[in-house]
């Protein structure tokens, strides 16, 4: 496998400008949530000798590629099979408490996408899996099989935003009703045929419910409703996180918890801010900042790429 080809990290200037002033101490530690194949790791510890990263993977073939790859780095690059709302416990594992930065690159990786038995490309024929942890949990067929209707038409609806929820859910219930749907190309070809021909040309009509039902199969963004403040957590003062996400539903649970962070605790009334009520954290970036066209052009992965960034600037006293 050629991994520096199959696997471009995105905005990766832009990562460790913004991290840079956290992590360049001697002693630094960073955790990477969503390691990979280690593309951001390896430039991070490239660039600081001093640093020590983390990284966390629920998935067991990306953990041993980045073992792999990171091996040169020896006992500054440590590895923890968890999803990334484990964070603290990952960080305490490794003798912590707190660590000087964060980084989040959230989606599917270029390995789930580009190995076609994993199931998550609707563009390949493969059994529908979807899982980033194959070791456990319910796969994308187990969802298709043993969800009502109602329960389809809400995944949908909710996780891919799809206008034809409805109809898509209504098309599979009846078609596994004939045989059980366990093959991506058998979903697509359902979901082709549910699609008015008008709308045969508005991208293709399975995008959406595959991204739908892999949200679903690993619990992707309640995990990231929980993984977002338990990593501010366990920043330093003067640490600094960043997030990068590839879809409006990730986008809007980190725009919303990096404003909360941000933002005055003060009872509204107050003649003055009181020190306990000032924020916790910092926004370094204004809103959410894309790839360059550049980048885009080069890299298609960056195309839907947004991304934050906080620092922490004091604890509770």
């Amino acid at each position: 496998m050629d991994i520096e080809r199959i696997h471009t990290p995105v905005m990766l200037d832009r990562t460790v400008e913004l991290l840079a002033p956290a992590i360049s101490a001697d002693g630094a530690v960073l955790v990477d949530a969503t390691l990979g194949m280690g593309g951001h790791t390896a430039a991070l510890l490239e660039r600081f000798p001093q640093l020590t990263v983390i990284g966390l993977d629920r998935d067991t073939d990306a953990l041993a590629i980045a073992r792999e790859r990171l091996s040169r780095f020896g006992d500054r690059a440590r590895f923890v099979h968890t999803v990334y709302d484990g964070i603290a416990r990952a960080v305490r594992s490794q003798g912590l408490t707190e660590v000087q930065g964060v980084l989040f690159d959230l989606g599917v990786s270029s390995l789930q996408l580009d190995r076609a038995e994993r199931g998550f490309a609707y563009s390949k024929d493969a059994p529908l899996d979807m899982r980033m942890d194959a070791t456990r949990g319910r796969t994308a067929a187990d969802v298709i099989a043993e969800s009502s209707e109602d329960e389809l038409r809400r995944i949908f609806l909710d996780y891919g935003e799809e206008k034809l929820a409805a109809r898509y859910a209504r098309a599979i219930v009846r078609a596994r009703a004939e045989h059980p749907i366990t093959r991506s190309a058998e979903l697509v070809a359902i979901i082709d045929r549910a699609t008015p021909a008008a709308l045969q040309r508005a991208g293709h009509p399975a995008k959406r419910v595959f991204q739908a039902l892999r949200i679903e199969v690993n619990e992707e963004l309640s995990v990231l409703e929980r993984a977002v403040p338990a990593a501010l957590d366990v920043l330093a003062v003067e640490g600094r996180m960043v997030v990068l996400s590839y879809q409006s539903l990730e986008d809007r649970i980190v725009k919303r918890q990096l404003q909360s962070a941000s933002s005055s605790t003060a009872p509204a009334g107050l003649p003055m801010e009181l020190p306990e009520h000032r924020p916790q954290f910092r926004l370094l970036v204004r809103g959410a900042e894309l790839a360059s066209e550049a980048e885009q052009a080069k890299n298609p992965r960056a195309k839907p790429v947004r991304l934050r960034a906080a620092e922490r600037v004091r604890r509770p006293s």
